[in-house]
């Protein structure tokens, strides 16, 4: 069977039902193929939390950021309660005076503060004081219009926007095969064949394989292992977390938050080993001792003997820049390096801007090149 459609996006992730979304919003009515099923956890996007972190200095992604966040807004709350939780997000670490963020807590206090976004500088007594759970040294930037983005419900969320706004979402629809030529685009997958004016990939781990023929920079994917640790009481307060740790003393800086239900998740950053895909081990004990180690020394308000351990995965380019472009008829979205959850509804905006207007560019920092 061969359908016609004006715009083909292919991965249901967060990232193609964003993108689905922001086009439904300017009247298209976009097809979203993703090859598995509803709520697998064979790609980057499930879950109940993930970080909404605002510790950024670089321009180009405070500038996605509020775009993301026009977009939360937008989505409001579906059963009720906001996609965000914003309990606050606290950065710190000796590290990040050696070029652990690509800036110090003093700059992105400074470019959040001149954009109108909430940061304190504290020290690390008092922010002992207002979270015991956790342990400080030195100063410490607190964001408090930072958390958390509720993960699995907000996916539901993009679906629902995407067909009520004439789109349609498709699992179990893997794409097979792309050819494009100067009139559009075909997609081939099992259900049969798909011509449109323009496509957008969003694939994750498998967009190299999909588009060979595009210039995308290595993107490498690892399985990742962070785990959820109970805390020792239930009534201590907990905020998002990023830890810069001293190069050497740890695999890697650290990150989480809380998830109510589950615990307070931690994770190091980008440590995993690179796997493929579709042949994932689902190994959850490379750095288990070290994590439970850190969280023993760091985090005293957390049970060590208590980790749940995750398997998830990372694409990640070199420089973890994104990769938001377009090539002929083909937009890409990819690289989110285990950051981009939270500038999902931002990146979707892009990508759509993107597909629909071929004059249309990201920030240069995010074009390929």
């Amino acid at each position: 069977m061969l359908e016609h459609v004006r715009v083909v996006v292919i991965g249901g992730g967060v990232m193609g039902l964003s993108t689905a979304w922001a086009l439904t919003r300017r009247g298209e009515r976009p097809l979203v193929l993703e090859r598995f099923a509803r709520g697998h956890t064979r790609g980057a996007s499930h879950g109940a939390t993930r970080n909404f972190n605002n510790a950024y200095a670089d321009e180009h992604y405070l500038d996605l950021l509020t775009l993301a966040r026009e977009g939360w807004d937008a989505l409001g709350s579906p059963d009720g309660r906001p996609l965000l939780r914003l309990h606050g997000l606290v950065s710190h670490g000796s590290g990040a005076a050696l070029g652990g963020t690509g800036a110090g807590l003093l700059a992105i206090h400074a470019r959040l503060r001149e954009r109108g976004i909430a940061a304190d500088l504290l020290e690390g007594a008092e922010a002992t004081r207002r979270w015991p759970g956790m342990r400080f040294e030195d100063t410490v930037l607190f964001s408090p219009d930072a958390g958390v983005a509720r993960a699995s419900v907000a996916l539901d969320e993009l679906e629902r926007r995407t067909v009520a706004g004439g789109g349609q979402v498709r699992w179990n629809s893997p794409a097979t095969r792309i050819e494009e030529d100067a009139e559009g685009v075909t997609v081939h997958h099992p259900g049969g064949t798909v011509r449109a004016g323009t496509l957008i990939v969003t694939a994750g781990a498998w967009t190299t394989a999909l588009l060979p023929g595009i210039p995308l920079p290595r993107l490498t994917v690892t399985e990742e292992s962070p785990a959820h640790f109970a805390p020792r009481d239930p009534g201590t307060p907990w905020p998002s977390f990023n830890h810069f740790v001293t190069p050497g003393t740890w695999p890697a800086n650290v990150y989480g938050m809380p998830t109510p239900g589950e615990g307070m998740k931690v994770g190091f950053h980008a440590v995993g080993d690179e796997v493929d895909p579709d042949r994932r081990p689902l190994r959850t004990d490379k750095h288990a001792h070290a994590l439970a180690d850190y969280v023993r020394e760091w985090m005293p308000g957390l049970d060590p003997g208590t980790a749940e351990p995750i398997s998830c995965t990372y694409t990640s380019t070199a420089d973890e820049a994104f990769v938001l472009d377009r090539v002929g008829r083909i937009v890409v979205g990819a690289g989110f390096s285990g950051q981009g959850f939270k500038f999902a509804p931002g990146v979707g905006t892009v990508l759509a801007d993107l597909a629909l207007d071929p004059a249309s560019t990201a920030a240069s920092a995010f074009r390929l090149r």
